[in-house]
C-alpha cells in the first residue's frame, strides 16, 4: 500500500498472540514517549488509545511521512521491491525500540508485536472523499458513512467496551482524556480534528 498525503489512516497493531504489550504504567508511558519522537514528525496525531494487549492510532499524514526512504520493503517478493515510506520506517523503530525494552524489563525474547501494523484509510471497501465547501473539503469521507468520526469515537471506547473502566474519558493510556477536558495533553493535534469535524466540542 502507498500511503498518501492528506489522508487520515487508522493505525493499530497487538500483542503477538494476543499477548500483553503493557505491563506497568510505567510502560505505557515510554509507549507514548516514543510516540512524540517517531511517530510526531511523519504524522499528526487526531486519538490514539494503549491497551492491554493492543494499540490504536488515528493519524493524518505529514509531508515528511509520505517521503521514500530508499529502504525496500521487505514484504514485498519481487524483482521491483518498492522502497518504504517514512510512516512505514517510524513505526517499525518505535515498536522494535519498545520491543527491546520491554523484553530487558521481563528478561524475555523475541517478537513482542504481530508481525504487520495495519493502517487503513477508510477508502479501501468504506468510501471516498468527496468536494466539499470549505479549506478541508479534501480530507473528508462520504457523507453519511463518516468512517474517520467513527474511527475517533471506537477509539476512545475501547477501555469501556472491555470494561476496563465506566466511562472513556477514565482510561489515562488515550486521548480521551484531553478531548473530554480532563487533561492539557499534547499528543494529539485537537485544532486539527475539530477543523476536520472529526471532533466538535
Amino acid at each position: 500500500m502507498t500511503y498518501e498525503l492528506n489522508t487520515i489512516y487508522h493505525c493499530f497493531n497487538q500483542g503477538n498472540n494476543r499477548q500483553e504489550i503493557f505491563y506497568k504504567r510505567e510502560n505505557y508511558l515510554f509507549f507514548l514517549e516514543k510516540m512524540r519522537t517517531h511517530l510526531h514528525p511523519v504524522a499528526d496525531v487526531l486519538s490514539y488509545c494503549l491497551m492491554p494487549n493492543h494499540f490504536h492510532w488515528l493519524i493524518m499524514l505529514k509531508e515528511k511521512g509520505i517521503e521514500d526512504t530508499g529502504i525496500k520493503n521487505p514484504n514485498i517478493i519481487r524483482s521491483d521491491k518498492k522502497n518504504q515510506q517514512q510512516i512505514s520506517q517510524s513505526i517499525a523503530i518505535l515498536l522494535r525500540s519498545y520491543t527491546r525494552a520491554v523484553n530487558k524489563q521481563e528478561h524475555r525474547s523475541g517478537s513482542l508485536f504481530r508481525h504487520k501494523t495495519k493502517l487503513k484509510n477508510g477508502k479501501n471497501g468504506f468510501s471516498e472523499f468527496i468536494t466539499i465547501e470549505g479549506k478541508y473539503r479534501k480530507f473528508f469521507f462520504k457523507d453519511g458513512l463518516e468512517y474517520a468520526r467513527t474511527c475517533f469515537n471506537y477509539i476512545h471506547e475501547n477501555p469501556q467496551d472491555a470494561d476496563l473502566v465506566l466511562k472513556s474519558s477514565d482510561w489515562e493510556y488515550s486521548s480521551a482524556q484531553d478531548y473530554a477536558g480532563l487533561r492539557n495533553g499534547t499528543m494529539c493535534n485537537k485544532q486539527l480534528a475539530k477543523d476536520l469535524e472529526i471532533w466538535i466540542p
